[in-house]
């Protein structure tokens, strides 16, 4: 059996990334993998990714809706981070032959005016530090067979960082709803999920402070610029080559990806 460390935990997520292969999880063989370690795992990958030229753009949460969190098996949000390499530009496709098994869900995004440093902010004052809502779209993918794993596992693997697109129409957060902007998720002109902003921890600003507060337990703030993902609204959708998927928000407009096919 393999003697793992957080060291030899981020370069095999990272080869495992680049190479397009999947493994089970390391919890399997190193169940200390706590929180804790995943974040410090998480923390290293992304320093790896910064030297190697990628900038910060924003951060991610994962499983903030009881439907993700009940179809992974992991009870608690998480927060990641997004990066340049992840961005998708509209009508750009899911990038097929850089992902292991990709997946689409709908997400209201925010991005900050503000740069805000918890602990102790509130929903209110994080939504008041947002500049604008758009919606959007994450291609989540995982470095773990089956997307089977643990908290800790997860947070290691960047939250299931895959790619992501942010939608063309953008409001001011006083303009709409946005615990009750619905979404539909429409595969091929089918729909097959619905959703709305109240799946996300009751509203998404609950989970945007959630993401301020956490970064603040690690001795980082939100910065001004910044985009956040704010969690699937709805279970994820397969991106299957040659397929389209559609998330179609009431307010926030489509957001629309072809999910192409591989190399």
């Amino acid at each position: 059996m393999t003697t793992w460390t957080e060291d030899s935990v981020a370069t095999e997520l990272l080869a495992c990334e680049a190479e397009r292969r999947d493994r089970v999880k390391f919890t399997d063989e190193w169940p200390e993998l706590d929180v804790a370690t995943g974040y410090r795992i998480q923390a290293e990958t992304l320093r790896r990714r910064l030297a190697r030229g990628e900038q910060i753009t924003g951060v991610k949460l994962g499983l903030t809706s009881r439907a993700k969190q009940e179809r992974m098996g992991v009870d608690t949000p998480l927060v990641a981070w997004l990066t340049d390499a992840m961005v998708l530009e509209e009508g750009e496709p899911v990038p097929q032959h850089a992902l292991i098994r990709p997946r689409i869900e709908p997400e209201i995004v925010f991005v900050m005016r503000d740069r805000l440093e918890g602990p102790g902010v509130t929903a209110e004052q994080a939504l008041a530090a947002v500049a604008e809502v758009r919606g959007g779209a994450e291609v989540i993918d995982s470095r773990y067979r089956d997307f089977r794993f643990t908290a800790g596992d997860v947070l290691a693997d960047n939250a299931s960082s895959g790619a992501y697109l942010v939608g063309g129409v953008a409001l001011d957060p006083s303009a709409l709803d946005l615990a009750a902007e619905a979404v539909e998720v429409i595969v091929d002109g089918q729909a097959v999920h619905t959703a709305t902003g109240a799946d996300v921890m009751g509203h998404p600003a609950e989970a945007l402070a959630m993401a301020v507060n956490d970064l603040a337990d690690r001795g980082i703030a939100m910065e001004a610029g910044w985009v956040v993902l704010t969690g699937g609204m709805s279970d994820a959708v397969n991106a299957t080559p040659g397929t389209t998927v559609t998330c179609r928000f009431a307010t926030l407009g489509d957001v629309v990806l072809a999910c192409g096919r591989p190399d």
